[in-house]
């Protein structure tokens, strides 16, 4: 039986995803990004999730079951509302590696990896839950006047 941690173990933001399903969101997560399990809570008749946590590069992580009855019947997915505005942001030693593993995994690439004005190369993927990570890695530190021009030139 699994040992759950007290809550005074946790500290930071944990993003709370909900996925439809959730079992198939722990073994893509556990492919795409290395996570690791630390507990599934099972409803009584065993075919959702009410709570599991994961770490992510020793980040956690929680996911449930879609589960409207809860929700004033409202359906909190990104499949059943069509996306999400929310991006899950990872720093990654490489971010081509880390946007690879998570399209051979099943993702979709929404922007490939590329450098970026700020000094990152970054790229987004978007899960079959309809959740959307973007990985950076830093390539170099950038001035404040040289952020500033590149997004004026942008706009022109």
């Amino acid at each position: 039986m699994a040992h759950i941690s007290p809550a005074s173990s946790r500290s930071g933001l944990i993003p709370h995803l909900v996925c439809d399903p959730c079992s198939e969101a722990i073994e893509f997560y556990k492919k795409a990004f290395d996570a690791e399990e630390k507990f599934r809570l099972p409803t009584d008749s065993g075919d959702k999730y009410m709570h599991v946590e994961m770490t992510i590069g020793g980040s956690s992580i929680y996911m449930a079951d879609d589960f409207p009855e809860y929700c004033e019947g409202k359906s909190q997915s990104p499949k059943s509302l069509g996306g999400t505005p929310v991006t899950i942001h990872r720093y990654v030693p490489d971010c081509d590696a880390a946007i690879s593993q998570a399209e051979a995994a099943g993702g979709t690439i929404k922007m490939p990896a590329s450098d970026m004005f700020w000094g990152d190369r970054y790229g987004v993927v978007v899960d079959p839950f309809g959740h959307t990570w973007s990985f950076a890695t830093p390539q170099r530190d950038v001035e404040m006047d040289e952020l500033e021009a590149a997004v004026k030139s942008m706009s022109e």
